[in-house]
């Protein structure tokens, strides 16, 4: 015991329970002597508990047991309380095809629901009235060129055609009065008549008449006359020795009976006629009128 004391002064970590075990040792020897002087006595309260100790340190791993016997089967217990619900299953496998039930009650209608696909081809069905003929279609576009056709008849005689092409022979012609181109050129039809200058329409129809005069010495002024009226008038200022060419061209409506000729003004009649230099009046027939359309214009 002496020991004991020693080792706890000494250590600090029980300076602080020494005087416990101080009065321990003390009354452990008081004991002693008391059991050696006197009779025993009877039995002391119960003492105050102690403080409590410091954990004692692990003791050593000890050998597995032999395992018991399996003991016998407990009385069921109380129905506990429910638990918290669990999180939801996998979705299981289809189970077998049910019967099919009753028919139920007719339903009221739902909501237009969306276009379903396109189901194959039906059968063709009976063949129809004949319908009303319809509007007429848009001209479709030209087709192929076709074969050469057999060679047809003869047809009737065509119209005669009408052209002339003549020359002045002298320099400046007399003025005011129709230029007398004398120099034929071409007149088959001998529809221009040389000896008055004039060209006599034959064939009613669409003509083009041109005149290409050269101009010398003194001035020109040049008018194309049909039916009686001027229809082209020009004028070509020229003095001295100079020279130059003056020409024109337009297209007449014209009937049978009607005359076409050219003309010079006083004092400007200077259309030259040389070796060298031609003055040339001509026209022709472009088109022959319609001999139906003439008669519905009558």
């Amino acid at each position: 015991m002496p020991a004991l004391l020693h080792y706890i002064s000494s250590n600090p970590v029980f300076i602080f329970f020494y005087p416990v075990f101080i009065f321990l040792y003390v009354f452990t020897i008081w004991q002693k002597l008391k059991k050696s002087t006197c009779a025993k006595g009877d039995k002391g309260n119960l003492g105050l508990s102690g403080i409590k100790g410091q954990k004692g340190n692990k003791g050593e791993t000890c050998e597995n047991g032999t395992k018991g016997d399996r003991g016998e089967k407990g009385e069921q217990g109380f129905v506990g309380v429910d638990g918290e619900k669990g999180d939801r299953g996998e979705k299981g496998d289809f189970g077998d095809k049910g019967h099919s039930g009753d028919i139920g009650e007719k339903g009221e209608i739902g909501d237009k629901g969306e276009r379903g696909l396109k189901g194959d081809k039906g059968e063709p069905g009976m063949k129809g009235e004949k319908g009303e003929v319809g509007l007429p279609g848009l001209t479709g576009p030209s087709g192929p060129k076709g074969n050469f056709g057999s060679k047809g008849i003869r047809g009737t005689p065509g119209k005669k055609g009408s052209a002339f092409t003549v020359g002045l022979s002298k320099p400046f012609p007399t003025p005011n009065v129709p230029v007398k181109f004398d120099k034929i050129v071409y007149n088959e039809q001998e529809e221009y008549n040389p000896s008055t200058g004039k060209f006599n329409c034959t064939i009613s129809g669409t003509y083009v008449f041109a005149f290409h005069v050269t101009v010398r010495g003194r001035p020109a002024r040049i008018s194309i006359i049909a039916q009686n009226r001027k229809i082209f008038k020009s004028r070509e200022t020229l003095y001295g020795q100079e020279i130059d060419q003056a020409s024109a061209m337009l297209v007449l409506k014209l009937s049978v009976g009607d005359q076409v000729w050219i003309e010079v003004s006083r004092d400007w009649n200077g259309i030259y006629v040389s070796n060298d230099d031609d003055s040339i009046f001509t026209g022709f027939l472009l088109y022959p009128d319609d001999p139906v359309e003439s008669e519905v214009v009558r």
